[in-house]
Parts: structure tokens; C-alpha cells; sequence
């Protein structure tokens, strides 16, 4: 596994071992990043300059990639966080900030994200629970993307987000959603 495009590419990304473990492909990551540059739905969202959340990061490579496009900042969380420690390590100190937890319980951080990223083990009813401590806690900031990578077939349900895109790939579904807080 390695990083697709920007400033770090080819950069070779260590991968967490478990029987849940599934890495975003490269081909999924270069198609998710070709969107953020390139489409329509867009609506002023800039990718450079950033903060980014990479929930049930794994081995970090979707917050990584985000980095290595001119992102700001990103803040990883998982429950295991020593592979993304790993992969990140040759980051400047104030790019990366890592939190070890429950992806569906994060809390105390005051600040808004400008884009997240979900990929959490399929079948585990893990993406609405995420979603609705995001809103509570308040930590999207108003039109935030919210890219979700779910099971082939998965439905959004009601999560009070805006529906820009929907790609299926293989075994899964890429979702992007916008956060306004008025349609809250």
C-alpha cells in the first residue's frame, strides 16, 4: 500500500493486521482525491489549507493522502493507533495528532473539521451512531464533506446530510455527504 498523489506519493504505508482490516484500495483513494479536486459539487470546499478527521483510520492512509494534497492538519482516530504512528512518522509534529478510542464517542475537542473520513468494519452498524456524536458535539464545520466507505448496499438512513455522490467499487460504496448545519 502506498500513498497515490501529492507531495508524498509512493510512499510506502505499513497496513494493521486483523481479520477486519480492510484498507481503502489505491484505486478507491485516487478516486475520492479526483473528486476533491475535480467536481462539480465542490461548492467552495478547498482541500488546501484543511482540517481533516480520519475516523477508524487504520493505517492512516486516507488522512495521509489528505496531507500529501495540501490539507492543514488531520487528527486520527482509531482503537488501535500504533500503525498510523507509524506511517506518520515523518510528518512535520503539526500536521498529525492521534487519539486511541471509540470513533463513535470522540469528544472534547473544540475544533470543526473541514472534511472526515469514515471507513469503519462493515456490518457493525457503526456510521449513524458516528455521524450523530459528530453533529452533537459539534465538530463539523458548516459545509464539511463527510466521505463515508461502507458495505456495497449500505443505506444513509437519516443522517440530516446533503447526498452529493454515491460510487460502488468492487465489495464497497464510497458515500459523500455535505454537513450544513441549517438542514440540521
Amino acid at each position: 500500500m502506498r500513498i497515490t498523489g501529492g507531495i508524498y506519493k509512493n510512499r510506502k504505508l505499513d497496513v494493521p493486521v486483523g481479520n477486519d482490516i480492510r484498507p481503502t484500495s489505491d484505486r478507491m483513494r485516487q478516486t475520492i482525491f479526483n473528486m476533491l479536486h475535480h467536481a462539480k459539487w465542490l461548492s467552495g470546499f478547498q482541500l488546501e489549507g484543511a482540517k481533516v478527521l480520519d475516523l477508524f483510520c487504520g493505517s492512516g492512509a486516507l488522512g495521509l493522502e489528505a496531507l500529501s494534497h495540501g490539507a492543514a492538519s488531520c487528527l486520527f482516530v482509531d482503537r488501535d493507533i500504533a500503525t498510523v504512528k507509524t506511517n506518520s512518522a515523518f510528518l512535520e509534529k503539526d500536521k498529525a495528532d492521534f487519539l486511541r478510542g471509540d470513533a463513535t464517542q470522540l469528544g472534547g475537542k473544540q475544533e470543526k473539521f473541514d472534511l472526515v473520513f469514515m471507513d469503519p468494519p462493515y456490518s457493525k452498524d457503526l456510521i449513524d451512531p458516528t455521524v450523530a456524536n459528530l453533529m452533537t458535539k459539534n465538530l463539523l464545520a458548516d459545509n464539511a464533506l463527510l466521505i463515508v466507505e461502507a458495505e456495497k448496499g449500505w443505506s444513509a438512513g437519516d443522517l440530516s446530510l446533503e447526498m452529493l455522490d454515491k460510487r460502488t467499487q468492487s465489495r464497497s460504496d464510497l458515500n459523500i455527504f455535505r454537513y450544513n448545519s441549517a438542514i440540521e
